[in-house]
């Protein structure tokens, strides 16, 4: 079974439109490992608009399923990571005014810049991870990193999944298979969703994790969270 990290980003989002602590990050994270989650995910950026870096070192102390902390290694990224020393680090190139994610790394044109910091992180005893998209040639420049993990990239399955699911998993069951001749761990995220998600699960071998959170909180506005983790959960079976 793949492991549910959730995601609570959109949570802080909700939080800061009217500046106080409603709804409460910390006690929503108990909330949602309550309700099942096997991981809690977030993903700090420099103008702090969703999650903040007080809220990470906070979640240190809260979180007792695995913590991931993603995001662009920027320095001060770098020092709150070794400072709350999460379970995992997950790397991610985006840009200080991106929206969300939208690529993975070129791991071959930044081979020297990922393995420093790889190293950094895997001194302090971080499982790693790198944002790739599904691209053997990704893949094998992760390998050469000495990232424990590859995170795929998920949005160009999820934008046209229902158009040809069958034609858009194709790179990511390429991907996955040259992870495992690599010894790779895989993870995936990025706008999977309860529509999406058993089918992507059921064509990737050895998927060990899946970050969801923009789907997720959405989809609970309708059915509750408690209700679609445990979806999630037995989608992921």
């Amino acid at each position: 079974m793949a492991k549910l990290s959730v995601n609570v980003n959109k949570i802080a989002t909700l939080r800061n439109a009217r500046g106080g602590n409603t709804p409460n990050l910390l006690k929503v994270v108990e909330d949602i490992e309550r309700f099942g989650a096997q991981g809690i995910t977030v993903h700090p950026r420099p103008d702090e608009r969703h999650i903040r870096y007080e809220d990470v070192r906070n979640l240190k102390n809260i979180v007792t399923t695995e913590f991931n902390i993603e995001g662009n290694p920027i320095p001060a990224f770098i020092d709150l990571v070794l400072e709350v020393r999460p379970t995992q680090v997950t790397l991610v190139p985006d840009a200080e005014d991106a929206i969300t994610s939208n690529a993975g790394w070129d791991t071959v044109k930044h081979k020297d810049f990922l393995s420093d910091v790889i190293g950094i992180f895997k001194e302090a005893g971080i499982r790693t991870s790198i944002f790739v998209d599904p691209i053997v040639a990704a893949v094998e420049g992760a390998k050469d990193t000495g990232t424990d993990r590859i995170e795929l990239y998920t949005e160009s399955y999820a934008s046209d999944y229902a158009k040809n699911k069958e034609m858009v998993i194709k790179p990511f069951i390429k991907a996955s298979k040259k992870a495992i001749d690599l010894s790779i761990g895989i993870n995936a995220g990025h706008d999977l969703s309860l529509d999406n998600i058993q089918y992507f699960k059921a064509n990737i071998p050895n998927l060990l994790e899946v970050s969801i959170g923009h789907a997720l909180i959405c989809e609970s506005l309708y059915f509750g969270l408690d209700n679609v983790i445990n979806m999630y959960l037995n989608k992921l079976k």
